[in-house]
């Protein structure tokens, strides 16, 4: 009898933990401090879902890889806020003009942004020239919509090798990527902005991942993949100004894979 009570009282442990975190999840997407013109992408972007599916946890140590202007780092920040810690990597704005721009809007960020005061943000290269964070001391490393960044550099490996040393044992490494087809040729990936699903894989296998699973969360059959300016000719880049615009804006955000992988 006492055994059954024990399993019941893990039952309700388990279950009350994923109705916490789920809760916390919530209320970091639904916080007023997001940007608005951020929020607008959830249509699309679909937070809720790619995080649950990548079964972050309040009380995680993650890193966030190359976060761009913050889009996941507003709702990541206050979920990891109380209980765990959040760590990004960012350009080094010696670099080069675009680098320089994009660290300094994302630093401006950080200074004004309520709830982004734990927030630590560690310069980095691609590929890097060293570890970011010490070896195996976080829960989970996140990028979203990065891999063609490292692919066009030919760092994509080099970067999912550092992603793996950050990791313990156990931990999760989670992927959002414009998906290429699998026929797609390395030159095409390169210059449009797509990888296809088993480059992204093959890679990450080859640096000793294992997949554990892969989502259609972010799929959109909408996206041809076939665009005159790549997968920045949708939104919400529409780097053809008005010309085919609202052909463009109906198709709305890029195709893209959702990838879940652990270090065992």
């Amino acid at each position: 009898m006492s055994k059954l009570i024990s399993l019941l009282s893990l039952s309700f442990l388990f279950s009350f933990s994923s109705f916490s975190s789920a809760h916390d999840l919530m209320a970091a997407i639904q916080s007023e401090d997001r940007t608005p013109k951020n929020v607008v992408r959830d249509e699309f972007r679909n937070p809720a879902e790619t995080l649950s599916f990548f079964q972050i946890k309040p009380d995680m140590r993650v890193v966030e890889l190359s976060p761009g202007g913050g889009w996941y780092t507003e709702i990541l920040a206050p979920l990891l806020y109380n209980s765990g810690e959040l760590v990004v990597t960012h350009h080094d704005p010696e670099v080069g003009a675009y680098q320089k721009r994009s660290r300094e809007n994302f630093d401006n960020k950080v200074a004004s942004h309520p709830g982004f005061d734990k927030l630590q943000v560690v310069t980095t290269h691609v590929p890097p020239k060293k570890p970011y964070v010490a070896p195996e001391s976080f829960d989970m490393v996140l990028t979203f919509r990065n891999l063609h960044n490292w692919l066009s550099r030919d760092a994509m490996q080099e970067v999912m090798e550092e992603a793996f040393n950050a990791l313990k044992p156990g931990g999760s490494f989670g992927v959002v990527e414009h998906r290429a087809d699998d026929s797609a040729s390395l030159e095409y990936m390169k210059k449009s902005g797509y990888v296809s699903q088993s480059l992204a894989i093959e890679v990450a296998e080859r640096v000793g991942f294992r997949l554990v699973g892969s989502s259609e969360i972010n799929a959109n059959p909408k996206d041809t993949k076939d665009h005159p300016r790549g997968v920045w000719t949708l939104l919400p880049n529409l780097r053809l100004g008005e010309e085919d615009r609202d052909k463009y804006i109906k198709i709305g955000e890029s195709d893209r894979m959702t990838l879940l992988f652990t270090k065992d």
